[in-house]
């Protein structure tokens, strides 16, 4: 260990770390660790003049190992792997150590603390670094095919975009037909074209490619294998209760699910009452109708649109939407300048909370207005209350942010509640494909700006509504760019998994089988080693979780490049005095 040669790097990240913690404190505080022969700051450890720098000392001061204080490795893992590749040091004898988010944003209010902790952190790291060992990545060759799951917009769309570039599809709809909620529709923003005859034109593209097979009545049921190298079952149900099982070789999967409308409780803003309908329900009745929009043959002259129904709604209810739909202000405004068109004598109030018809679709809102909507603006204490009237009519009252919280009484024919998006139930997919939940139960990404359409389960990506609220131009940007991803993986022909995974001690090991009842991947196998069962870890299907290694009642399972000697020498590191 004595004779290892480490640099360390700590970054001022422009006064990110910098405004909180005594960087030139903790860089004199390192400086003196075993093995540390190069110890400096920067105010960019990532820009291209600081990288230049590390490659320089890597070369003339013969470092084996490195180790950056900076932000979180989610940004900037890959970056320094490759400035330690550039100069001739293996990637993974390099350890990035987050002083930005675990300690500068977490104490901002503590610099004596926030100091100390980095300083800590940092030698905790130094001390991973002595311990690592020259690993090699995994290289396992890639099949250039793909299973799409889910036909709506952004699912027919991928489809299209790989098959463009010579990579079969599977493409796989649950339902009867694909099309999703866009096939409902009649005109859609800010185009103006119909969404029944968008997806008719998809489908007839899909049609005409020879290397997308289309599977409706199906669903993934069974998945094996890893990344550029899936075994993948699809059930098919034919007539009666008769199923299908076909079976698939893949070397990714794309999950466009899509998304179900908020269905608001009995009594929610009135529903349940004749005449509250959903927003979906409302553009319906829109897209069926030639002139005057009529409901069970009555004009629908006065309408009132509540907004932000499911979602932003209250933390003390059950399972609250906390998140806002984005989409739905956009669809709202634009369903009233629909039926401007139909009705140019209609009245239409929209009673909201904050009005998010964001970038472009701005243009929507005043294009509302100019027609003759008018908008108020409710508080959060003080929700519209809907009832209904002796006439037929629907009663809105509500108290209007605008005028002061004066008090106003609308009668309505029709009251529409804007309705945002909630994710769609796929309790089977995710068990099958291990795939991530997030807090507000969409499927989670790993970083919403850097790599938005990749999942912690190499190869499996997520694109569209599946994964938040979107419209379908947002969809079909984010399909594009999971069929990028795919491609940049199958075209290359192989891919490199990460060499850090489980390994383990056959001489140590005695065949208990509790790490295979751990692994949530099914990586671990019984296999022999001089004729004694032992377990063995399949190293492609091993992800590095490490649940395993504490299991282990005999301490035969290690984890590569976390091992318990590393882990035990960073909590010494983390531990030691400061002063």
């Amino acid at each position: 260990m004595s004779d290892r040669r480490i640099g360390v790097y700590i970054c001022h990240c422009g006064g990110n770390i910098s405004d909180y913690v005594d960087v030139e404190r903790v860089r004199e505080a390192v400086q003196g660790e075993p093995c540390v022969v190069v110890a400096k700051t920067a105010m960019f450890t990532c820009s291209d003049a600081t990288q230049q720098e590390m490659v320089q000392d890597i070369k003339e001061q013969n470092l084996d190992g490195l180790v950056v204080a900076s932000c979180s490795p989610k940004l900037h893992l890959f970056t320094f792997r490759n400035v330690a590749r550039r100069a001739g040091l293996n990637p993974y004898q390099y350890t990035q150590v987050n002083v930005r988010e675990q300690c500068s944003w977490t104490h901002t209010d503590d610099k004596e603390g926030a100091t100390i902790k980095a300083i800590r952190l940092i030698r905790a790291g130094i001390a991973r670094t002595c311990l690592t060992e020259p690993l090699e990545p995994i290289i396992i060759d890639t099949v250039p095919q793909v299973l799409v799951v889910g036909g709506g917009i952004a699912g027919l769309r991928a489809a299209i975009g790989l098959a463009d570039i010579g990579i079969a599809v599977f493409l796989v709809e649950k339902s009867p037909a694909v099309g999703g909620w866009i096939n409902r529709l009649g005109k859609m923003y800010p185009h103006g074209k119909n969404g029944g005859q968008l997806i008719a034109k998809l489908v007839d593209e899909v049609k005409k490619r020879q290397n997308i097979t289309l599977f409706t009545n199906a669903e993934l049921v069974e998945k094996s294998g890893n990344i550029g190298n899936f075994n993948v079952k699809i059930r098919v149900s034919g007539q009666g209760n008769k199923k299908d099982n076909i079976t698939a070789n893949v070397g990714s999967i794309i999950i466009a699910t899509g998304f179900e409308t908020y269905q608001p409780k009995e009594g929610e803003f009135g529903y349940g009452i004749d005449g509250v309908i959903n927003l979906p329900e409302f553009k319906e009745l829109l897209d069926r109708c030639d002139g005057i929009p009529t409901r069970n043959g009555k004009e629908i002259k006065d309408i009132v649109y509540i907004y932000c129904v499911g979602s932003r709604q209250q933390p003390d209810l059950e399972n609250p939407n906390l998140y806002c739909s984005r989409y739905c202000c956009n669809a709202a405004v634009h369903s009233s300048i629909l039926a401007v068109e139909k009705d140019p004598k209609s009245h239409q109030y929209h009673l909201f909370k904050d009005m998010r018809t964001y970038g472009k679709y701005e243009s929507l809102y005043g294009q509302s207005r100019e027609t003759g909507s008018t908008y108020l603006r409710f508080g959060e204490d003080a929700p519209p209350a809907v009832e209904k009237c002796s006439d037929g009519k629907i009663k809105v009252s509500v108290k209007d942010l605008l005028t002061f919280g004066e008090e106003v009484e609308i009668k309505a024919d029709v009251v529409v509640l804007v309705t945002g998006m909630v994710p769609r139930k796929n309790d089977e997919l995710v068990d099958v494909l291990k795939l991530p939940v997030g807090r507000d139960r969409f499927f989670n990404e790993i970083h919403p700006k850097l790599r938005p359409v990749e999942t912690v389960v190499d190869g499996v990506f997520i694109c569209a509504a599946c994964q938040g609220p979107k419209n379908s131009s947002e969809s079909v940007a984010s399909a594009l760019s999971a069929v990028t991803q795919s491609a940049s993986i199958l075209k290359k022909g192989y891919v490199e998994l990460e060499p850090l995974m489980a390994s383990v001690n056959p001489e140590l090991c005695h065949w208990c089988d509790v790490c295979v009842k751990t692994c949530p991947y099914s990586a671990i196998e019984k296999g022999e080693d001089q004729g004694k069962e032992v377990a063995r870890i399949n190293k492609t299907g091993c992800k590095g979780c490490g649940g395993c290694v504490p299991i282990c009642p005999r301490d035969a399972i290690d984890l590569k490049g976390y091992t318990d000697a590393q882990i035990k020498s960073m909590i010494d590191g983390f531990l030691k005095e400061t002063f």
